[in-house]
């Protein structure tokens, strides 16, 4: 076994595997970037090096200050993660190269399964079931159109060299073809230097299941088992859970054999995961494979025992595979949710900021347990522009699926984050909908469920008023003194006391009510509906609300003037505003085309004098590793654009100058 690791990663991935490393008493080499001096994978490891600035190009993308790094500490083995140089077959040969272990496949797997179009050569030469589609290295546009006729619509176009929903579109019919072609070849440009694709038919209600493999150097492969990750938004997984529902013995068999044989034909070693696209019926076919450890591996890793990180050493290090297929075990189900820093409502925008409040239900972390964890970050850090926008994965097992869902929704529900916009309470509804709960599962499941998904009211206005009013009375509770002028408990000898609470919700402005009455009680009054009041505060934060008949707990979070309050049914912020202090305030202009998130400008899709018109794109900005367009907000003409294309651009800059 290895005595020091160098981790090539960042974040929730670089704590996983120190966390495995610490246990089994092996050094760790953390690498960082200006944006991450104080991260907490730095902190997590034994030892730290600088190599770079906050880009991924310019420091987890150097490949060769990383194999100094190595070097020069004495690590013996590099672990690459996830994303980054895990899937660089150069990378990996460089290690072997420097005399280092690469924790992966040989670099020739790492080569034959990262190019698309060659993988599927490969897989059809192993018997693998394959998609009918287009594989071959002509690219020309013209020949890609027709293929993609002669396959039939609707077809996915897909970057051959890519991953992760990045470079791949649908496209439901030939008038489509040329844009989609373009946008795609243009991402997988900017993301992995490469601009091939390949035309697959697009399989209609698909599953998405992948298999687990694990190979060793003496030539002995294994299955464990199977993730569903049908849930996706953008091609990206939200949901993913073992084992997959409905799936038989015979069946599962069937997909692991057929995976194994995958991993074999490239001669693989270390994890890999092999993902398929399944039909309802019950028949699939190979979709790529990831050379590497997927961010899903805890949920194999809680229906199985294994710690697969653990795996990856061992294997690495030259010991044979833990287990033998046959002695593989699975018990219980289940369920990781992504908890991502965006916006649901507007097209899973990537969101940044910091993490004022992250508190979450009790759990583990990096290993096994009921509720699990894996964060790369804490309460008080930033979520930057740089990388990607997850914050952290939280895994619930079960007994059964169904105690899983219990788990995973009172998780969700007890995880607090404030300070930028989550997609946690999305996650909730997701898990609640009626096609999950029941696992009628394939990749649309999101556009099915969207009614129930998007858009949808947080908590009611009386609740969230009380919660933030029950607030400010527990604040003020602290603050008293022993001078009864001073005090603000309302009393009167006769008759009840009023205070007015202004309070603004979604920008909508609220007057509140609150009363005393000499002889004890409240009544608060919000939208002009008087209703019983009463409060028990534990803390400045921990609340039980009487309004009415109803009994509710609430916490609440402030930063300033804005209070975030979560209860069972739902969150809302609300602002408590002090008319006096924004007595000078003006209106905010409108109407402008401004930046929805920090990020690069890629492209204008319009120049100055243009005339446009509501809704059309005017410009593609490129954020978190996607692309991002942005419409006109309103009809006009094109006056002046103010950025130039490859400017870094902040939140909420304006971008061109709109004339009505």
């Amino acid at each position: 076994m290895f005595k020091k690791i160098l981790i090539a990663n960042r974040g929730e991935i670089a704590c996983r595997v120190a966390a495995t490393a610490k246990r089994l008493g092996i050094q760790t080499v953390a690498v960082y970037s200006d944006a991450d001096r104080d991260a907490r994978h730095v902190q997590a490891c034994d030892e730290a090096v600088h190599i770079g600035g906050p880009a991924p190009r310019d420091s987890y993308l150097q490949w060769q200050r990383i194999l100094a790094a190595a070097k020069a500490t004495g690590a013996q083995a590099v672990h690459p993660g996830y994303g980054f140089l895990s899937e660089n077959e150069a990378f990996a040969q460089a290690c072997a190269d420097a005399g280092l272990v690469f924790i992966g496949p040989p670099p020739s797997a790492i080569l034959a399964m990262g190019l698309k179009a060659e993988s599927k050569r490969l897989m059809e030469a192993a018997n693998v079931p394959l998609v009918p589609g287009y594989h071959g290295a002509d690219q020309d546009p013209v020949l890609l159109k027709r293929e993609a006729g002669r396959i039939g619509y609707p077809v996915l176009i897909k970057a051959s060299a890519g991953g992760g929903g990045k470079g791949m579109r649908a496209v439901y019919n030939a008038d489509e073809f040329d844009a989609a072609l373009a946008s795609c070849k243009r991402e997988a440009i900017n993301s992995f230097g490469d601009d091939a694709v390949l035309i697959e038919r697009y399989v209609q209600k698909p599953r998405h299941i992948e298999i687990q493999v694990f190979g060793d150097s003496h030539g002995d492969c294994v299955y464990l088992f199977e993730r569903d990750c049908s849930v996706q938004r953008r091609h990206q997984k939200v949901l993913e859970e073992a084992p997959a529902p409905g799936m038989t013995p015979e069946r599962r068999a069937q997909m692991g054999e057929a995976a194994v044989a995958a991993a074999k034909a490239v001669g693989y070693v270390g994890a890999g995961t092999v993902e398929f696209i399944a039909e309802q019926d019950g028949r699939f076919y190979f979709m790529e494979m990831n050379t590497r450890l997927q961010v899903e591996h805890p949920v194999t890793e809680a229906i199985t025992g294994q710690d697969l990180v653990e795996w990856q050493l061992r294997v690495a290090s030259g010991e044979p595979l833990p287990l033998k297929q046959h002695e593989l075990r699975m018990h219980g189900h289940a369920i990781e949710a992504r908890i991502c820093a965006e916006n649901p409502d507007a097209g899973f925008l990537p969101a940044t900021g910091r993490l004022d409040v992250a508190r979450w239900p009790e759990h583990v972390a990096f290993q096994r347990g009921n509720v699990r964890i894996d964060a790369g970050v804490r309460e008080g850090d930033a979520i930057s522009p740089f990388y990607d926008s997850m914050i952290a994965k939280l895994i619930v097992w079960g007994e059964d699926r169904a105690q899983a869902l219990a788990r995973l929704d009172l998780a969700l529900r007890d995880t607090h984050i404030v300070g930028l916009q989550t997609n946690v309470a999305f996650l909730r509804r997701c898990a609640a909908t009626a096609s999950f709960s029941k696992a009628d599962l394939d990749t649309g499941l999101i556009e099915r469920e969207k009614a129930v998904l998007f858009d949808q009211p947080g908590l009611p206005l009386r609740v969230s008023a009380a919660a933030v009013i029950a607030h400010t009375l527990a604040v003020e509770g602290t603050r008293q003194s022993n001078d009864p002028w001073s005090a603000r408990d309302g009393w009167r000898l006769f008759g009840s006391a009023t205070r007015r609470f202004d309070l603004e919700a979604g920008g909508v402005h609220h007057e509140v009510l609150l009363s005393r009455h000499h002889r004890g009680g409240m009544t608060l009054t919000v939208e002009s509906e008087a209703i019983e009041f009463a409060v028990q505060s534990a803390d400045t934060e921990t609340h039980e609300l009487f309004l009415g008949a109803d009994r509710l707990r609430v916490k609440t979070y402030a930063q300033g003037e804005r209070v975030a309050v979560f209860a069972a049914n739902g969150s809302a912020v609300l602002t408590e505003v002090d008319l006096i202090a924004h007595a000078g305030d003006s209106p905010s202009e409108g109407g402008r085309l401004t930046a929805p998130m920090p990020g690069k400008l890629i492209a204008f899709l319009a120049q100055a004098g243009d005339t446009v018109t509501k809704g059309q794109p005017l410009a593609v900005m490129e954020a978190m590793k996607m692309e991002h367009t942005i419409s006109s907000p309103r009809d006009g003409k094109v006056a002046e654009l103010l950025f130039s294309i490859g400017d870094q651009v902040g939140d909420g800059a304006e971008l061109l100058k709109l004339e009505a």
